[in-house]
């Protein structure tokens, strides 16, 4: 067995098992978010509907711009007024976010064409920090009586050019005041004497060391610059007032949607014209596919809204795919999976970043039936699918052959578009969306999707504490089984079957282990979901379980997955791989495999992962496979069999074995 430690070739072996890192950026198409000194709102190109040329906001790409609702600028000002003792954002203002890369979530805040600040979920204290910016420190301080005020330190000017100049820390010789509240690592605002802004970053110490002690790093400094004067701009309406509203927006915008628009129509128009199919429209309760459905409308009279209800869709989404069918007037196709995630939960265990079981099951399985039983020879379906939401995404054709539903053609009129781009159209077009935005989630989907971060299950505690009680109990309920603890439930633990380096280093800080106990591998049952995943583009999966955790030092040890191809391993996990195909076996139980398009080459792997694992944990060491490998590939060791280095992975072993003809 070779480890992923075991140089450059084990790595190769096992890389496809390594997760995406969330904490650095990725560029999925153009950076579009401009701004309107003269209108004081945000423009999606170079130059405003008013006729003036606007400037370009520097935005952490991908750059998915999107509007601030009023919970989300009241969740923005209560975090500020809890750290700072000041609300950051006044009334009156356009604001917008940008979700940039990180453990959890994290939104960069512009208002006014400047980043002010972030806002963040940080993992381990559940809560939301507010990180600003110069722009936004300026919009906190200046011109205010800092002793009102929160996490402010004072320094020595003659310290500042050593700071600007070098980037220094700001040493406790420098400070010559600072808030006795300050705690470690809390973000300050870091000031002159005269009040001025000129650095702002998080307290290495506290406020009372900071005024106590004669050594020591006592800021760490994010941001720094010279003092500027702090000018609010206002911007004017067409009746001539400083306050804006999204209308203002998209009137300064008019001219790009009418391109972006007349674009779309002109795309659905070719693509229904160039296939002799009837014509739906893929409804998820979402802004995308609603914003397509607005667009179909306008372009064709001869249309269905298709909706896949999977049983775990918010209270708010069902509703308002009920309003939408009305609103549209157009035939309502349904198709529900009812009970069947609570139905399979307790065998798969919580479906996972790494085994999305669910999507199979839940949508997969409905949609194909939903599709066989209206649209015989087949159908056109256009889907809200943007570049900007994922890499699978940005790559992805826009017209395209739906893999997991052979009959289905998908096309996305939206592609290029980013989300400020769909949610002006709405705006203007008035279109009836769904009112779950409006409550803090900036997407829809399944309520309990593992992909989800953190801060939206706290959320959803919130917005609707029974969903949240019912997810807990069967959560709570399977780490009683597995032996883990509720801590494993409290930091979303459980959407992991590989774990990101951050919620590696919480784990192992406040002790909660990662891996279920090893249960009794004589009541091994499995099951296993097969297609592809509808939340992800490409890529044929397979998600089984066990239904208990497995020993896979004692299934490492046999060898026995060396059967079926190439294996290597890391804490927690097993890889095989065979070819194109590739298995993942974790200590949970869990099994993921993948195929690039062979669904009953990757169903005949899940059965040989099946036989190979009770082969590997209930061996009795009876010698059959033994006389089968023509190549001296298998020991008796200690009474069990063993796979040795010698196996050249044909499988002959496999289906010899008692243990799988007969249990």
């Amino acid at each position: 067995m070779e480890s992923i430690h075991g140089g450059s070739k084990a790595f190769l072996k096992v890389a496809f098992l390594r997760l995406p890192d969330m904490s650095k950026p990725a560029f999925l198409g153009k950076l579009l978010l401009h701004w309107c000194e003269t209108c004081n709102v945000p423009v999606l190109g170079k130059r405003c509907g008013c006729g003036n040329a606007t400037k370009k906001v520097e935005v952490t790409p991908p750059g998915d711009i999107r509007p601030a609702f009023p919970y989300d600028i009241r969740r923005i000002n209560s975090v500020s007024e809890k750290q700072f003792n000041t609300p950051l954002i006044p009334e009156g203002k356009l604001v917008v976010l940008n979700k940039a890369p990180y453990d959890d979530r994290m939104d960069e805040i512009i208002v006014d064409g400047n980043v002010v600040a972030s806002i963040r979920f940080e993992i381990e204290s559940c809560e939301w920090v507010l990180l600003p910016r110069l722009a936004g420190a300026r919009r906190l301080f200046q011109g205010k009586d800092r002793k009102e005020l929160k996490k402010w330190v004072i320094l020595d000017e003659e310290i500042l050019p050593f700071i600007l100049k070098k980037g220094a820390s700001i040493l406790v010789p420098g400070v010559l005041d600072a808030d006795p509240e300050i705690q470690t690592d809390d973000e300050v605002v870091v000031l002159l004497p005269s009040g001025e802004v000129v650095s702002c970053g998080r307290a290495r110490m506290s406020g009372r060391q900071m005024l106590d002690e004669t050594r020591g790093n006592a800021v760490k400094p994010r941001w720094s610059e010279e003092p500027k004067p702090f000018i609010l701009p206002e911007g004017k309406n067409e009746a001539g007032a400083g306050a804006r509203t999204w209308d203002d927006a998209v009137r300064a915008n008019a001219d790009i949607l009418d391109n972006f628009t007349g674009e779309a129509h002109a795309f659905i128009k070719n693509v229904v014209e160039s296939m002799d199919k009837p014509v739906s429209v893929s409804y998820s309760g979402g802004k995308d596919s609603l914003a397509v459905l607005q667009l179909v409308a306008e372009c064709l009279d001869d249309y269905e809204i298709m909706f896949a209800d999977t049983g775990i869709e918010f209270p708010e989404t069902l509703e308002n795919v009920r309003k939408v069918a009305e609103y549209y007037g157009k035939p309502l196709r349904l198709t529900s999976a009812g009970e069947a995630f609570w139905d399979s939960i307790g065998i798969f265990g919580p479906p996972t970043m790494d085994t999305r079981w669910c999507c199979k099951i839940c949508k997969l399985g409905p949609i194909t039936r939903l599709i066989q039983d209206n649209y015989g020879k087949g159908c056109l379906s256009f889907i809200g699918q943007r570049k900007y939401e994922s890499h699978a995404r940005s790559i992805s054709k826009r017209v395209w052959k739906n893999p997991w539903v052979g009959n289905q053609v998908g096309a996305s009129p939206i592609q290029d578009w980013t989300a400020l781009h769909v949610w002006l159209y709405i705006f203007r077009t008035k279109a009836p969306y769904n009112p779950a935005y409006g409550k803090g989630y900036d997407r829809m989907g399944c309520w309990l999707c593992p992909s989800s971060s953190l801060s939206d299950f706290f959320l959803l505690e919130e917005v609707h504490p029974e969903l949240a009680e019912k997810l807990n109990s069967h959560l709570l309920a399977y780490a009683e089984k597995t032996g883990l603890s509720e801590e494993w439930v409290k930091y979303g633990l459980w959407r992991y079957k590989r774990f990101p380096q951050p919620l590696e280093e919480l784990a192992r800080k406040r002790g909660i282990a990662l891996l279920p106990k090893h249960a009794n591998p004589d009541t091994l049952t499995f099951e296993v979901a097969t297609g592809y995943r509808p939340c992800k583009a490409g890529g044929l999966t397979a998600d089984g379980s066990f239904g208990q955790p497995i020993d896979l030092d004692t299934l490492d040890a046999s060898g026995m997955l060396r059967a079926i191809g190439k294996t290597a391993s890391i804490e927690g996990m097993i890889s095989a791989n065979a070819g194109e195909d590739r298995v993942q076996i974790y200590a949970s139980g869990n099994v993921n495999g993948r195929s690039e398009n062979n669904e009953k080459r990757l169903k005949k792997l899940m059965r040989k992962v099946e036989f190979s694992v009770r082969r590997g944990l209930l061996c009795k060491g009876c010698g059959v496979c033994v006389g089968h490998c023509d190549h001296e590939a298998i020991e008796i060791r200690d009474g069990k069999a063993v796979i040795t280095d010698a196996c050249i992975h044909c499988g002959a072993c496999i289906e010899v074995c008692p243990l799988a003809r007969f249990i």
